[in-house]
């Protein structure tokens, strides 16, 4: 054997002349099948029992799955089972298909003949493989050896069929060439339509042609040449519905089912978030919620998608990833400052734009729509920025900092999380802003106070102060007249050893709402002796006492060391 990469040989790609695919879009969604219930059960550690199969069936029917591969009932007794609990129990609604599973061999057709008994609505579906490898290390036949695997089994299903068809069970038939990625394409469109005319296809009563990435072992692009060229080969193409049922071998499973879906495809059979043998099948989710994001209706629901998760980790005991696209706890999530600063701006766009669009920059979706939170959207660690702990204030707690607040607040944010090294909760960050702001109330505390207001002839308001001050153990009184409130009680304090600061900035707002509402005030002072800027922040159900207790915020905080 040839050492390390050069024992691999390399996937030749099909030729093909004049492809369409690269430019057309997706515009409407394909027919789903879930093979969760075969596929994905398959390939647990612990398969499900039957309690946990028809929880997770019926929540494929909520999700709005019309046709469901239950699994594979002439294989074990467990497998009929669920089968028939299905049917005798009445699990199934009327719009719902039930697909079956069986290989192209008689005494197995058979028995899932017996299964498949009182059903409505059926999809019976076989498969053998059809690959150069598997032809030669498996079976060691030749083309014409396949093929009649696959045709043998065709006719004693379509005669099989025929009394179920006449006592009314809607009953169709889908064909699966396994390992259809590592079959010729010209022998692909052999044995498929052999299936075809063995099946008795029409466009009347089309079969489902099922082309699966059995092993994923090409790039998307190279099967997307493939499926076009198979599709144009195929000479009963308007008498068969083309399924895909990619595989994740490669890591492009999503990939190589989208630009199937633009060669040609009209079905796609996937699982959720892509459980399945080795590294998966294809993510259902994954691909309904790329078409919902580009405006098309997917047709499935995933609006409770923690719901959904939760089912499925508790069912299957595979943990769905932090990172799993739409559905993974971080996936809304911003630890960049970058990041948090461009999804705050978004998200003030939004409610001042009042836009029909979803435009919020590193978020594609929109979180409610799966059922999420704003709130965890932006985290705070060590390398968040400064409008990532503005951002938690304002959607968390209801405090609005203003703009040229943000850098301050930001970096007592960073401080705290380089020392602790870790992320830091919104509760925690609340806590900080509490002790930064609110709570500095050494040295200068007010303690009573009072306002008289005059207008004069021409309509002005004159407002004067009167109150106590304490310094440190030091009680007195100050009072002060000017234009409005704040400006009398900033002139009052001007004698008292504060005449040093310049008052820059103010912006104030309620944080609650109704009769006992509470609101809160940024005052920005400036040191005029060596010109540093302090941010102060007062809190009151008092209109009138919130803007004080900010400006004696500002003035403590330059006091401390």
């Amino acid at each position: 054997m040839n050492p390390g990469y050069k024992k691999y040989i390399p996937f030749q790609p099909q030729k093909i002349v004049g492809r369409t695919w690269p430019d057309k879009v997706i515009t409407k969604a394909p027919t789903w099948c879930s093979v969760d219930l075969r596929d994905g059960n398959q390939a647990l550690v612990d398969p499900m029992n039957l309690q946990e199969k028809l929880e997770y069936f019926h929540t494929l029917v909520d999700i709005g799955i019309k046709e469901i591969e239950i699994g594979f009932p002439s294989a074990s007794e467990t497998e009929y089972e669920i089968c028939r609990e299905l049917i005798e129990g009445g699990h199934i609604p009327d719009d719902v298909t039930i697909q079956v599973l069986v290989q192209a061999r008689e005494h197995l057709i058979k028995k899932t003949f017996e299964a498949i008994k009182g059903a409505k609505n059926v999809i019976l579906h076989f498969y053998n493989s059809t690959s150069t490898l598997q032809r030669k290390v498996v079976f060691h036949m030749d083309t014409d050896g396949i093929t009649k695997i696959a045709t043998d089994a065709a006719d004693l299903i379509y005669e099989m069929s025929k009394p179920l068809i006449d006592e009314g069970m809607n009953l169709r038939f889908e064909y699966s060439p396994e390992s259809f990625m590592g079959t010729e394409m010209d022998y692909a469109v052999e044995i498929c339509q052999a299936v075809l005319d063995h099946l008795h296809a029409t466009p009347e009563n089309k079969v489902i042609l099922n082309l699966p990435t059995t092993v994923e072992n090409c790039m998307p692009n190279q099967f997307a040449d493939m499926l076009e060229y198979f599709i144009r080969k195929l000479p009963s193409r308007d008498s068969a519905i083309i399924s895909l049922h990619p595989h994740n071998d490669r890591g492009t499973g999503v990939a190589t089912a989208e630009m199937g879906l633009l060669a040609g495809a009209d079905r796609v059979e996937a699982t959720l978030f892509g459980n399945g043998e080795r590294t998966g099948n294809v993510d259902i989710v994954t691909l309904a919620m790329n078409m919902y994001t580009q405006g098309v209706d997917p047709e499935l629901d995933f609006s409770d998608m923690n719901k959904i998760k939760e089912m499925f980790e508790r069912t299957t005991k595979m943990p769905v990833g932090d990172r799993q696209p739409y559905a993974g706890k971080l996936v809304f999530t911003a630890f960049s400052g970058s990041h948090q600063d461009a999804i705050n701006k978004g998200s003030q766009y939004m409610k001042e734009s009042n836009s029909d669009f979803w435009e919020i920059p590193y978020l594609p979706i929109d979180p409610a729509d799966v059922g999420r939170e704003y709130e965890p959207i932006i985290r705070i660690n060590s390398q968040s920025g400064k409008g990532g702990a503005a951002y938690i204030m304002e959607h968390n707690f209801g405090y609005d900092l203003p703009k040229t607040m943000h850098p301050e607040f930001g970096h007592i944010v960073q401080v705290e999380t380089d020392k602790v090294g870790t992320e830091i909760s919104p509760q925690r960050i609340n806590e900080l802003f509490h002790q930064e702001y609110i709570e500095a109330k050494e040295p200068y505390k007010l303690l009573k106070h009072a306002f008289t207001e005059t207008i004069d002839a021409e309509g002005h308001s004159h407002v004067a102060f009167q109150g106590t001050l304490q310094h440190t153990d030091t009680i007195f009184d100050v009072s002060g007249e000017g234009n409005g409130p704040i400006d009398a009680f900033f002139h009052a304090i001007q004698g008292e050893r504060m005449d040093h600061y310049t008052f820059l900035d103010y912006k104030s707002h309620a944080i609650t709402n109704g009769s006992d509402s509470q609101g809160v005030a940024y005052i920005l002072l400036q040191d005029q002796r060596d010109g540093k800027k302090y941010w102060g922040v007062g809190l009151s159900h008092n209109i009138n006492l919130a803007p004080l207790r900010a400006i004696l915020s500002a003035i403590n905080r330059s006091k401390r060391k």
